[in-house]
């Protein structure tokens, strides 16, 4: 959020350094960092278009990791 915020990075710019490029840099590219098929999925729910208010990041509905859905209550 710091590198939206205060960087001006933009919002998905940030999500995809989050995500897939960190997937890459160490090496797990071919394994996480995608939805697709043959690929780990651990994704997250939240509330709102983080692509538009990366302060929606903060406000998660649910967690699924490994196929199961983790809720906070």
């Amino acid at each position: 959020m710091c590198r939206v915020k205060d960087g001006g990075q933009a919002p998905m710019a940030a999500v995809v350094s989050a995500t897939s490029l960190a997937a890459e840099s160490l090496g797990l590219g071919a394994q996480i960092g995608a939805l697709a098929a043959g690929m780990q999925a651990d994704l997250i729910a939240v509330a709102g278009d983080p692509s538009k208010d990366i302060t929606a990041l903060r406000n998660v509905r649910f967690v699924m990791r490994g196929g199961r859905v983790y809720k906070s209550r």
